[in-house]
């Protein structure tokens, strides 16, 4: 029986994953949105489901990709907050969505100065013009001097235009029945253009001041919306997309509206009218329409609302994280019924992180590795992939326990880095070549990724270290030989690496090298690589030495990785970002603690 404990944990563990694919039905007497949720439009330069828009847009706001209702009114999908904020914003003013986490800018708008507050938007429309004032003085300081009150304005302050622009996406706020709106705009736009012909009677002036009233009105939505939801005819590219408001703009008669302004104007309707039964059959007819006439976008984006439910990566932590102590469970008892099951997990987490990694690179069109967030999911699955085979090479746990830490670990750092919003963004001008991004890109992170598990290979020796009794020498010998492996490998890829960055900078640049902080770093991992393996086969270490040196190569990765970002200089400087900086710091500090921990006892042996 035991044998097959692995398989049923294994089995448990995917039917958990499999329930995530299951379509949530709507709560009672709620809205059904899955139709609508996958609508396509334009936003960012990128065609997204407004799932996704959702989503972004609570990140933004929120921080969090669902809100929580106060007084126990339960969880809001962001899907069913956006149909609010879009056909109803009266009532989503109400909700609590924008995170204040300072006191100062709690206190200039009238609240208790708390640690953290969600405020409404009603609450802070008060203060719309303090804010306003606030932000204009931030703007003129440098990012990295602004104080703690002026870096929170600056937040609220595009939180709050992102979530006007987003009320005004479909129609102006405050607008009731937008449905016979456009039908009475229409026809008087027809009956102007006839009375513009010889011999016709001239349009009465009410006629005329309602056509100006509503061209003024659609201009404005055009100019203040941030997402373009009218869709172009069949055969129409991306730069046909249009906002509701251009789209009207170039109405001539009733039978020339846009299926999309329709359609969407009936959803708004139902919506505001809680009329379910209506609000879902137009949804589904729109979608239909859309699955006919651009089958492509609408694959997409019904397969980006499914892989956002499934959340792969935040699965994938979990299982990483069930690997790593399954596999130091089996240091202690069980070692090899729990090693089995550790390995077969971390299989599975493997599986799911890379089935997510694939699904960004199908829906982006793009190598695995674009920004900083992608680096982050490449980086964890590189040293995932090396741990198994370091685990099928040794089978001792090791490598299991070491690859599924690195593997949560970097899948928490790309879950901070997401937090900003869409991470399948539009690629710097300079970035916009799949083959280097496949090839310079794609190498040098998996440089990353294997200097980060040399690392914690070392670091794992440490701990063995501190407990003599539960692990005899040979484990200290055995990690010494995967340190030095791995060594090799990021070695080898760190160089080529940086060669194929020179080539790619001598092509875009007009120079292969130019001391960027970006190719310091990078140059600064080849040349520890290769300081690693000249000491070593020169005896000047041993394998102490071997896992310092290791340990101190974490720290010299992060700077190339993070650290040059920090600086916010240089051509590479895609990815600029200040909160970093005390973790990144607090991280070289836990190495050098390691180091000195690994140094000062039994200094003899080196």
């Amino acid at each position: 029986m035991k044998r097959f404990v692995p398989y049923l944990v294994l089995l448990v563990a995917a039917l958990w994953l499999g329930s995530s694919w299951i379509t949530p039905k709507p709560k009672p007497g709620d809205f059904d949105l899955t139709s609508f949720g996958r609508i396509p439009v334009l936003v960012g330069g990128r065609i997204k489901p407004l799932d996704t828009v959702a989503r972004n847009s609570l990140l933004i706001m929120r921080g969090k990709q669902s809100l929580r209702l106060p007084n126990g009114g339960g969880t809001m999908t962001a899907t069913r907050w956006l149909a609010d904020v879009l056909f109803n914003p009266t009532v989503a003013d109400g909700y609590p969505v924008f995170a204040v986490a300072n006191q100062e800018v709690l206190g200039m708008c009238g609240m208790p100065q708390e640690d953290k507050r969600y405020c409404t938007f009603a609450e802070l429309k008060p203060s719309l013009e303090k804010i306003e004032q606030e932000r204009k003085l931030a703007d003129d300081v440098e990012a990295t001097e602004r104080t703690p009150f002026q870096t929170a304005i600056l937040n609220l302050h595009n939180a709050l235009i992102h979530y006007q622009q987003l009320k005004n996406s479909v129609h102006e706020e405050g607008t009731v029945d937008f449905g016979k709106e456009i039908e009475t705009y229409a026809a008087a736009v027809a009956s102007g253009a006839g009375s513009i012909q010889p011999g016709a009677t001239p349009l009465p002036q009410d006629q005329l001041n309602l056509l100006k009233a509503a061209v003024s009105r659609y201009e404005r939505q055009s100019r203040f919306s941030n997402m373009l939801a009218v869709a172009p005819k069949a055969g129409g590219s991306e730069g046909d997309w249009l906002s509701t408001g251009n789209a009207l703009i170039r109405v001539d008669s009733p039978q020339t509206i846009p299926a999309s302004v329709a359609a969407l104007a009936d959803m708004s309707d139902a919506f505001r009218a809680d009329d379910k039964a209506k609000f879902v059959k137009v949804t589904k007819e729109y979608a239909g329409w859309l699955a006919v006439e651009h089958p492509e976008w609408t694959t997409r984006t019904s397969y980006e609302m499914r892989f956002n439910r499934m959340e792969p990566f935040y699965q994938s932590m979990v299982l990483y994280v069930g690997a790593f102590l399954l596999a130091c469970g089996s240091w202690l008892v069980c070692p090899k019924g729990l090693r089995k099951t550790a390995f077969l997990l971390i299989l599975l987490a493997l599986l799911v992180h890379s089935f997510g990694m694939f699904s960004r690179m199908w829906l982006q069109g793009r190598p695995p590795v674009t920004n900083l967030y992608s680096s982050a999911i490449f980086v964890g699955w590189g040293a995932v992939v090396i741990g198994i085979v370091l685990e099928r090479l040794f089978r001792d746990g090791i490598g299991i326990a070491c690859s599924g830490l690195v593997g949560f670990i970097t899948l928490i750092i790309a879950h901070h880095l997401g937090s900003s919003g869409d991470t399948l963004e539009m690629m710097q001008a300079v970035l916009d070549s799949n083959i280097w991004l496949a090839t310079h890109v794609v190498v040098i992170t998996a440089g990353y990724s294997a200097m980060f598990l040399a690392g914690f290979l070392a670091i794992a020796y440490v701990i063995i270290d501190m407990m003599p009794k539960t692990f005899d020498k040979q484990a200290g010998k055995t990690l010494a030989r995967m340190v030095y492996g791995v060594v090799c490998f990021a070695t080898l890829f760190s160089f080529v690496g940086t060669v194929l960055g020179g080539i790619w900078a001598d092509q875009s640049w007009g120079r292969f090298w130019g001391w960027d902080p970006k190719e310091n770093g990078a140059l600064l991992i080849v040349l520890w690589c290769a300081l690693i393996l000249h000491a070593r086969w020169g005896g000047f270490i041993r394998e102490r030495g071997l896992m310092i040196m290791a340990i101190f190569g974490n720290a010299i990765t992060a700077f190339s990785w993070f650290g040059v970002n920090m600086l916010g200089v240089g051509l590479h400087s895609y990815g600029f970002m200040d909160k970093a900086f005390p973790w990144l710091l607090g991280f070289v500090i836990c190495q050098v603690l390691f180091m000195i921990k690994l140094s000062i006892r039994f200094p003899s042996k080196d």
